[in-house]
């Protein structure tokens, strides 16, 4: 056997353990992979440790390494950055970026990890994941030049797709939030900020991921006739309130879903789930992404940690934990 290592597991909804769990011996076609950083998901992370996963939604949100089921005990997470240190040549002693929940250290097939580019620090490649459905929710959005854009919701996932939409040419993008902190951040990230109060209007796009009623609300209302609103948020168990009434109808508006676990059609057929992750990590180059990392913590912190990013008490937008030292 390799050996042990640490994993955090949600005991049952609200309740974060530390295990010690066994791992194999590699294969010929494996890593092992020692961890450097994790990431917490805040959105999707949150509502599973709470338990708030619809049971119909069980198999549709399961994590491609999660051990355990909904609502728990389960291993859960999929943002996760380390050196691999066993495994086929050319891999071992690589920065890999993984799918794989929080643990110390762990063995996968070589081709589940994806080598992060020497220009992309291992701390900001946990954002890849993040940045990963920011680029599917722009290939379902197809702006074009020139357009006028809000991202309505300033989380990891709004302020990634924010951070994207900077780079294209002549588009005007502000991203309005409750929260007028976030200024702060979009000004780093290189885009306009507004409350929702105050955001501009007569838009052609509006990307949702507020998860909140009014949010979706105020959304549909930014646009001009015939824009589109494209909803990145995931509720989990609870309903909403869509304003399908009023001007909904006479203003023909368009009310679309979008979602990283399939590649969005207007991709599917020349891009594969391993293309958008390597593009995802290629972008992560620009050290403006920094800004959406905005707290850290030590693996062992993990159990009383999570409990503070569910309440707000612990304020982030990405909450990195850092494996550094660790000893298996």
């Amino acid at each position: 056997m390799t050996g042990t290592a640490r994993a955090f597991w949600l005991d049952s909804p609200g309740r974060g353990v530390i295990r010690e769990v066994r791992l194999p011996e590699p294969t010929a076609d494996e890593v092992l992979v020692r961890t450097l950083f994790s990431g917490v998901s805040r959105g999707t992370e949150t509502l599973v440790f709470r338990g708030r996963v619809p049971e119909s939604q069980y198999a549709a949100m399961r994590a491609p390494f999660q051990e355990g089921d909904f609502p728990g005990p389960v291993k859960y997470g999929y943002l996760n950055v380390g050196v691999v240190e066993e495994g086929p040549g050319d891999l071992v002693g690589r920065t890999v970026f993984c799918l794989y929940p929080h643990q110390t250290r762990y063995v996968v097939p070589a081709a589940a990890v994806t080598p992060v580019p020497p220009a992309v620090p291992a701390g900001r490649a946990v954002l890849a994941g993040t940045v990963e459905t920011a680029v599917n929710a722009l290939w379902d959005a197809a702006p074009l030049v020139g357009d006028r854009i809000a991202v309505v919701g300033g989380g990891m996932v709004g302020c990634s797709v924010a951070a994207l939409l900077a780079r294209f040419p002549g588009v005007r993008v502000q991203l309005v939030d409750a929260d007028r902190d976030r200024a702060k951040v979009a000004d780093a990230l290189g885009v306009g900020f507004a409350s929702p109060a105050d955001a501009l209007g007569d838009l052609d796009l509006v990307v949702h991921a507020s998860a909140t009623e009014a949010g979706l609300a105020r959304s549909l209302e930014l646009l001009r006739p015939e824009g589109t609103v494209v909803e990145l948020s995931w509720y989990g168990d609870g309903r909403v309130a869509v304003p399908l009434g009023e001007a909904f109808h006479s203003r023909r508006l368009t009310l679309r879903g979008s979602q990283v676990g399939t590649v969005s059609p207007a991709r599917a057929g020349t891009r594969t789930y391993a293309d958008r992750l390597a593009l995802a990590l290629d972008l992560l180059a620009d050290p403006a992404l920094d800004a959406l990392v905005t707290g850290e913590s030590a693996f062992a912190e993990l159990p009383d940690v999570m409990p503070g990013l569910v309440s707000g008490e612990i304020p982030a937008l990405c909450h990195r934990i850092r494996y550094a030292g660790n000893d298996g």
